[in-house]
């Protein structure tokens, strides 16, 4: 029995690789095309845009005008960390949350559940106006904390909302028996806990990574000052002031978007196996 299940388990992450792998090609062949002839010259992109660069076609010059004219390395930073304190605070607060909510019973817990999950029905762009006032008030305008509070907020309901079913289908006898050995509550959540449900965690990362990476509009909003912007909004900016220079334009693309294809790939094996667990009975 555990073998057949172990077997139907393994086919349907199979079918659910296939089926990432055939939408990953479709999507991926835009992103392709514009790596391919960030690469070529500007001739070479309006003759042969489909054809691979050669020795004849191959020129530097869009990097060189980006790396340049444009301070892509900070860009690249400052939406690295926001990105990654963003992550550390959804996963950590959202882990907790969830826990609380699946572990312990009192009153209002399911009103308390549907409380949070309202955030994932509400876009939170709703409230821009009340978050740039808040921010302002604050002193955080043009900080990096202003988008790390921010994507923190957006990304909490999702996290709760996904943790906390799969942290109900952990064991209770196991958490019973970790009690039972003197382990304090944070003992069972970190150690017990958390680790069974990694591929969950991984999943709610890639849901909530890629949307704020690619966020134009709160950085624009709360944080559009040159130490501050981040890849998405300098590389906009850019392109906006290079508007003929298509190997500058392809090549501020290119650069905006290598950094979350690396990501994705890195936590794909994850996603996958967070989305086909429970699949299968």
């Amino acid at each position: 029995m555990a073998v057949s299940r172990a077997r139907r388990n393994r086919l349907a992450e199979l079918g659910a690789h296939a089926v990432l792998l055939t939408f990953t090609v479709i999507a991926l062949f835009p992103v392709i095309l514009i790596i391919i002839n960030s690469f070529k010259s500007k001739r070479a992109i309006f003759r042969e845009p489909m054809a691979l660069p050669n020795t004849e076609t191959f020129d530097l010059i869009g990097y060189t005008t980006v790396l340049t004219q444009g301070n892509f390395p900070l860009y690249f930073w400052n939406s690295l960390s926001v990105t990654v304190a963003s992550l550390f605070f959804v996963l950590l607060f959202g882990a907790m949350a969830a826990f609380a909510l699946s572990e312990y019973k009192f009153p209002f817990n399911r009103l308390t559940g549907l409380y949070l999950a309202l955030g994932i029905m509400i876009p939170i762009r709703l409230g821009t106006i009340g978050i740039l006032k808040l921010m302002v008030a604050t002193g955080l305008v043009n900080t990096p904390w202003a988008l790390i509070l921010v994507y923190t907020a957006q990304g909490l309901p999702l996290s709760i909302f996904i943790l906390s079913e799969f942290m109900s289908q952990v064991s209770s006898d196991l958490k019973a028996a970790g009690r039972i050995d003197g382990l304090s509550e944070y003992d069972i959540f970190f150690r017990l806990v958390l680790p069974l449900v990694r591929p969950a965690l991984a999943t709610v990362g890639v849901f909530t990574m890629i949307p704020i990476w690619n966020d134009l509009w709160f950085p624009l909003i709360l944080a559009p000052a040159e130490e501050t912007k981040t890849l998405t909004l300098g590389a906009q900016v850019f392109v906006g002031q290079f508007t003929n220079n298509w190997n500058a334009i392809l090549a501020a693309m290119a650069l905006a978007i290598i950094p979350v294809m690396i990501l994705y790939a890195i936590f794909s094996r994850q996603l996958i196996r967070g989305i086909t667990a429970g699949a299968v009975k």
